[in-house]
């Protein structure tokens, strides 16, 4: 299990849990960062923040903070 944040470009991983506050994680929730779907991370700004990943056909930006947040099971390449 890792942090959302930690990873790196081209990175597959599965949502496993979103912890903090329940104003944050409504907001991922209806980003559509859900237990069990799949995410790849696209790229990173160059201090990591915000963040792009591909998630449900679509694009999404994360800030570092938010990013934190996620808990994932990273996926084989």
């Amino acid at each position: 299990m890792r942090r959302l944040h930690n990873l790196k470009p081209g990175t597959k991983a599965i949502v496993l849990d979103i912890v903090g506050n329940s104003t944050l994680a409504k907001k991922l929730l209806g980003m559509g960062l859900t237990k069990g779907v799949e995410l790849k991370v696209v790229r990173n700004a160059p201090l990591k923040d915000p963040m792009e990943i591909e998630v449900r056909g679509y694009s999404l930006s994360l800030r570092k903070a938010e990013a934190e947040n996620v808990i994932v099971e990273v996926r084989e390449k």
